[in-house]
């Protein structure tokens, strides 16, 4: 009698569904291309979008130079190194893209990828993400911040701009070395077989430590994951994100919704002013970039220490970096 009480509790439970867990039960996540247009070329931006069950807040992630939408969700030590996911456990929905000419979106000729025409095509996700959400926020990651900053002053169609790796005053005596780690991608071994101009730029083999990494711990599976993950920025990247946000007028003057920047103190863009902002607190951050700011209501600064540019893979102070987002994104 046992023996069949056993055997049918086997049977039933093999066809019953096991129930998942609930975490991932409350979020889904979805692949993105949305078409988008620089002026009348049309393009396709991809990005992978998060929602949790319930969610009226969206966050649109924009990478920096070399990194894709990846860059938000890096995998390992389970949510510490991964944006996306702490903030979907928060009930926040993501939306990371790929840059145009990077990634999964669209590659035209480098000399049509530049900040301008990246946050137009940002803006268009923005739109098409609109109605779904009550709040839409934009942030990026250096060249994303870049990117970012633009799309919230020409359009202002978001509540709020997360600025990341990126300030107004840079450190040039170590930012400029670090750029002679780049070379075209048609003469890196693996990037060599996407066939794109001479415009397309990615770092030097064994380079992504010391420029992206340093002075956070050289761990050896960390890196060879930067290095088979790496991708492209183009030039006109680069000329753009220097002319938009520090050498002419900053487009970050006419941004006029609450903005947070995060910095990391080790950072090309920390330092002594006007070498780098001050970053030796969050007070001193606000302070030393509210200048920049003028129509924005609120700049709120939190600092990561002991970790280069490429903070996201830090995992010393991630829990408070992201507890720090999620608090910004509710209190606006």
């Amino acid at each position: 009698m046992r023996f069949r009480r056993l055997c049918a509790a086997v049977l039933l439970a093999a066809f019953l569904p096991v129930p998942t867990p609930a975490s991932a039960a409350q979020t889904t996540c979805e692949d993105v291309h949305t078409p988008v247009r620089f002026g009348l070329i049309q393009q396709t931006m991809y990005g992978r979008l998060c929602v949790p069950r319930g969610a009226t807040t969206v966050q649109v992630l924009v990478p920096g130079g070399t990194y894709t939408s990846g860059y938000w969700d890096i995998p390992g030590e389970g949510e510490r190194r991964s944006v996306t996911r702490s903030m979907n456990s928060a009930g926040i929905a993501t939306m990371a893209v790929d840059r145009i000419g990077s990634g999964k979106s669209t590659k035209p000729l480098s000399i049509l990828v530049d900040v301008p025409n990246q946050a137009q095509a940002v803006h268009q996700v923005v739109q098409n993400l609109r109605p779904r959400f009550a709040k839409v926020l934009v942030g990026g990651h250096s060249i994303g911040s870049a990117i970012a900053m633009v799309e919230a002053a020409r359009y202002r169609d978001v509540d709020g701009v997360l600025v990341t790796g990126m300030t107004h005053q840079w450190d040039y005596l170590r930012a400029v070395p670090a750029l002679t780690n780049l070379i075209p991608a048609l003469l890196d071994p693996k990037l060599s077989l996407r066939g794109l101009d001479v415009g397309y730029l990615t770092t030097a083999p064994g380079t992504r430590y010391t420029m992206f990494h340093a002075p956070g711990p050289n761990l050896a599976e960390v890196i060879s994951l930067d290095e088979a993950t790496k991708d492209v920025v183009s030039a006109g990247e680069f000329v753009t994100t220097a002319l938009m946000s520090n050498l002419v007028l900053p487009a970050s003057t006419t941004i006029s919704v609450p903005v947070m920047t995060v910095q990391t103190s080790a950072d090309y863009f920390c330092g002594t002013p006007p070498l780098g902002a001050d970053c030796s607190s969050p007070q001193a951050l606000v302070r030393s970039e509210r200048p920049f700011y003028p129509r924005a209501p609120r700049l709120d600064g939190h600092v990561v220490n002991g970790y280069g540019h490429v903070f996201n893979y830090d995992t010393t102070e991630a829990d408070a970096y992201h507890a720090a987002l999620i608090a910004w994104q509710r209190s606006i």
